[in-house]
Order: structure tokens, then C-alpha cells, then sequence
């Protein structure tokens, strides 16, 4: 996703996701890591205390320190740095986004909770994915437990049109055909 790109889905995003959002790029300055992966959009969701998200992980026996000492069974700390500023974003982060997009759509939703950034997790076979097999904790179990909540949490999120949602999702399909057709014509290059 780029500068445009980013700028029109994360409109979307409640208040909450936002602050996962930060969150998420803390933790990975905590592990000295360079980028946004999905195992630091974990952490995030689960730091941030009070969205659907954290519900449905604290419902599941999940906290913080075990998530930490799961991520840093799978993922080692980087070289001792002065990491600062916005990270840039794995290309499995930015599928969870996409998928949580597709997450917020399938529900019709027209805003991006942490519920569908949770949802869109489970979509992807990145680290935090890992983490949740590691704990034994089953895909199937974290989608119910989170469409449960739905049902007595949606009053709570701010509308944004689904119009929007279908644009940004158009923009990433464009987005993602034109980068492949780049890094083809730059492998023709020799570049």
C-alpha cells in the first residue's frame, strides 16, 4: 500500500484500530524490528484493552505477556537501535488489512474495528497465526467467539460509508496489479 492507499483505508479505521495501530508500532520498536508484522498487530490488539478484540483474546485466556513470550519463542530481537516514527508494513500485514477490509465487508460493516483486524489474522499464515496454533488456540473458537460479541457490540462503532470500503478495495486490486507489473518490467531491466 502506499502513501494514497494507506491514507483512504486507515479513514475507516474506528478510533480503536487506530490506537491497535500504534500500539502495534511500539511493539515492534520494543523487539528493535524495522517493520510491521503481524505478529506486532497482535500485541497491539491485545494492549489496547478494551475493543472487541481484547474481549474475545482475554476471553480465550490470552494476555499480553503470554502473547510476548510466544512472539519471542518465534521471532528474535533485532540489532540494539534507535528505531523511531511510523514503520513501514510486512506484505503479510498489509493482506490482514486487506482481509480485515473483505472481514468488514462480508459483515457490512462500513468501518474497520479490531474485531475485523482480529478476523483478518486469521485469514493469514504469518507469525501471529503461529502463535495462536502454539497456544492451541483454534481459528474456529476465535471466530465465534467474536461474531458472538458482535451481536451485542456493533451500536458502539462509528458508520462510514460502504461505498468507501468498496473504493479502497478497488484501489488495493489496482494497486497490487501495478506493483507486480513494475517488478516485472524491472526484472526485464536488470534493476
Amino acid at each position: 500500500m502506499r502513501a494514497l492507499g494507506e491514507k483512504l483505508v486507515f479513514e475507516t479505521f474506528t478510533d480503536r484500530s487506530k490506537k491497535v495501530m500504534a500500539l502495534a508500532n511500539q511493539e515492534a520498536q520494543r523487539f528493535n524490528h524495522e517493520f510491521l508484522g503481524t505478529e506486532h498487530l497482535l500485541l497491539g490488539l491485545i494492549k489496547e484493552g478494551s475493543g472487541i478484540a481484547a474481549a474475545v483474546l482475554k476471553g480465550l485466556n490470552l494476555d499480553l505477556r503470554k502473547i510476548r513470550i510466544e512472539t519471542e519463542k518465534l521471532v528474535k530481537s533485532g540489532r540494539e537501535m534507535d528505531v523511531k516514527g511510523k514503520l513501514p508494513l510486512t506484505h503479510r500485514f498489509k493482506n490482514v488489512v486487506t482481509y480485515a477490509i473483505e472481514e468488514a465487508s462480508d459483515l457490512n460493516h462500513s468501518y474497520i474495528g479490531t474485531e475485523h483486524l482480529l478476523l483478518g489474522l486469521l485469514r493469514d499464515d504469518g507469525v501471529a497465526r503461529q502463535i495462536f496454533d502454539n497456544l492451541k488456540i483454534g481459528v474456529d473458537d476465535v471466530r465465534s467467539e467474536v461474531f458472538n460479541l458482535l451481536g451485542h457490540a456493533d451500536e458502539e462503532h462509528v458508520e462510514i460509508s460502504k461505498q468507501l470500503l468498496q473504493d479502497i478495495q478497488k484501489f488495493i486490486d489496482d494497486f497490487v496489479k501495478l506493483d507486480a507489473e513494475a517488478t516485472r518490467i524491472s526484472k526485464l531491466l536488470g534493476d
